[in-house]
């Protein structure tokens, strides 16, 4: 993250620039296993502010407050003041987050986000001599998607648009009414210094049918492009596995499930369209459950795991009660 310059510190979950008068302002957090009083519900985050190293301990491998936090420590006005002049927020999520969301061994960018709100708050736990510890709350919430970074697919879309836009207009190809059509991709915010810039907000008219596929490129390398529910292991003719990236809890309305890891599942394109029509759905103790027979192809008893690949079984519960409260999925 900051060799891509998404945060400007390799410890501090708060990440902060020089405004255009030079005052600090937040442009990034991270969310790594952070404060008990931290609450990650994706599209809502409620967020602890910092405090110096010295002024915290971890228990149990959670970090837990020494002292009251401040309004004044450098990272906490930085972020608020960023709440004061309506500045977005990258958030980043780390493998030590919400088992809902986090990535798999790695940190991952995961859109701008809103301040909504900030407060003094009590902490759930008192200091060491007992007495009431007050903390610098912060609360989230995620843009909508047509404000979000494009992924590189629609920039690399935006582009080559853009790059026909600026032809002379003789050298402009006609129209083809197969091809994507009229998108525009306009971009706000400051330039900070050093290069560096503000989060910003787009709106893109291209239509966001492909997703940057980096969760599923995880996803897929863990288990080698085996099927987790079959065990079908396809390879191309270089050697090179096929598998695709099958999310349990669907994208987009009116599911709403996130782009995360912990959703994902490595199937082979059969499995993935029997989990999609709900032919397939899964029970708590992993074992698969089939609603509508297909010719060939034996499914395992059990889903197939790997120790890194945390999928949660809120998306599983999700997916199952969906379809089991559905029609014969055969007739889907």
């Amino acid at each position: 993250m900051l060799r891509s310059n998404l945060h400007r510190d390799r410890v501090r979950g708060i990440s902060w620039l020089d405004d255009e008068d030079g005052s600090e302002v937040a442009d990034a957090i991270v969310l790594h296993g952070g404060y008990e009083d931290d609450h990650d519900d994706w599209t809502t985050i409620r967020y602890t502010g910092a405090s110096p190293d010295t002024e915290k301990v971890k228990v149990d491998g959670v970090p837990r407050l020494l002292r009251s936090q401040s309004w004044e420590y450098q990272d906490n006005a930085a972020l608020k003041r960023s709440y004061d002049r309506g500045h977005y927020i990258r958030v980043i999520r780390g493998w030590k987050g919400d088992a809902r969301y986090s990535p798999i061994d790695c940190y991952r960018y995961d859109g701008l986000y809103e301040i909504t709100d900030v407060r003094t708050a009590i902490s759930k736990s008192p200091a060491p001599d007992g007495t009431p510890i007050e903390i610098c709350q912060f609360d989230l919430r995620r843009l909508p998607d047509e404000l979000q970074d494009p992924t590189s697919v629609e920039r690399q879309i935006s582009d080559l648009l853009e790059q026909r836009e600026e032809r002379p207009q003789e050298e402009q190809p006609e129209e083809d009414s197969e091809t994507v059509g009229d998108v525009a991709e306009e971009e706000s915010g400051e330039e900070a210094p050093e290069g560096e810039r503000f989060p910003e907000t787009r709106s893109a008219e291209v239509q966001r049918l492909v997703r940057d596929d980096a969760v599923i490129r995880n996803v897929k390398r863990l288990h080698d492009g085996e099927c987790q529910a079959c065990g079908l292991r396809l390879v191309g003719p270089g050697g090179k596995p096929y598998s695709e990236g099958a999310h349990i809890r669907p994208l987009g309305m009116p599911h709403k499930g996130p782009d995360v890891e912990p959703n994902v599942l490595c199937l082979c394109p059969n499995c993935h369209v029997r989990l999609d029509i709900g032919a397939i759905v899964i029970d708590d103790d992993w074992s698969i459950i089939v609603r509508a027979g297909a010719m060939g192809g034996n499914l395992r008893p059990k889903l197939k795991r790997h120790r890194k690949h945390k999928i949660h079984l809120d998306y599983i519960r999700y997916h199952r009660e969906w379809w089991l409260g559905r029609d014969d999925p055969s007739e889907e």
